[in-house]
């Protein structure tokens, strides 16, 4: 029987952003740019490079305008028409058209687990990938499409793992398990930002591909770490009743919900930049001296 392709992407944005405040308080951290391009366009770009169609964004009160981004700019777009921009036009038009965007409401901020469910409805019985907006990936082939093609290979859910420091262990939920090759391993414990004793120093970190089955079991997981909805204590009875994979993706990953990793991510992509790296170059040079 032939295994269904990934085709959907789920994108928790209803968070407060409240590590960005003030700059957030009017304006939805999802769309504080790197360099010139909002965070959460990165990360549905990534999405549409593994295969993506329909993009289905998890949204709470004030956070209309990610939709917006997403949508036709009638008046924007005729202004650069009169104005001679042709080719600014052209890349507008393109970043409505990237995907089949979505939005469903997160009424109550009841965690990462709740904001997966609320999706339930609009992803149906097929499989797809969770994508956190904090997480922002650089690599040749996407991060999402690494795990969509583990997922292709064995029919098993996938969560991206990076090695952290082991002080680090405690912010975020830990992985350990059995290898299956260099890269991959099947996840025998997860826990959920481990006070003491960690199983490993293997992060889960923002992509997940899963199958259906994830949403009866978040249907009856209990409120765990700070009294919400933790999709780790799903994952975990996943892992233990079905199966779950860990993968350990190749790329550079920044935390753009982190000031300064959010600088980081700035900093580097501006360097991927022709336009702007040899004079940001120079710059750095200057200040770091």
């Amino acid at each position: 029987m032939s295994r269904k392709t990934i085709r959907k992407a789920v994108i928790p944005a209803a968070g407060l952003g409240t590590r960005f405040l003030p700059a957030t308080k009017a304006v939805p951290k999802e769309l504080l740019p790197i360099v010139d391009t909002p965070t959460i366009q990165y990360i549905v770009a990534e999405a549409v490079a593994a295969g993506v169609r329909d993009v289905i964004l998890v949204c709470a009160r004030g956070k209309d305008s990610i939709v917006d981004h997403f949508d036709i700019a009638g008046e924007l777009e005729a202004h650069l028409e009169r104005t001679g921009k042709h080719d600014l036009k052209r890349n507008m038009r393109a970043i409505a058209q990237m995907a089949n965007v979505v939005t469903v409401r997160q009424q109550e901020p009841l965690g990462l687990g709740h904001a997966v469910l609320c999706a339930k409805d609009v992803v149906g019985d097929e499989p797809f990938v969770v994508m956190l907006g904090d997480d922002v990936i650089d690599a040749p082939v996407p991060a999402a499409k690494q795990l969509a093609d583990c997922w292709d290979r064995t029919g098993l859910g996938t969560i991206a793992l990076m090695e952290v420091p082991p002080a680090e262990t405690p912010l975020y939920g830990i992985a350990a398990g059995a290898r299956v090759d260099d890269r991959t391993i099947r996840i025998e414990r997860l826990v959920e930002k481990p006070k003491q004793d960690p199983p490993s120093n293997l992060a889960v970190i923002g992509r997940y591909v899963l199958p259906p089955e994830i949403f009866r079991i978040l249907e009856s997981v209990r409120p765990g770490v700070g009294g919400e909805i933790q999709l780790t204590d799903a994952l975990a009875v996943l892992a233990r009743d079905r199966g779950l994979l860990g993968y350990r993706f190749e790329g550079e990953r920044y935390d753009a919900g982190d000031r300064l990793g959010y600088l980081k991510a700035n900093v580097a992509f501006a360097l991927k930049r022709p336009d702007l790296a040899p004079q940001l170059e120079r710059w750095l040079r200057e200040v770091v001296r």
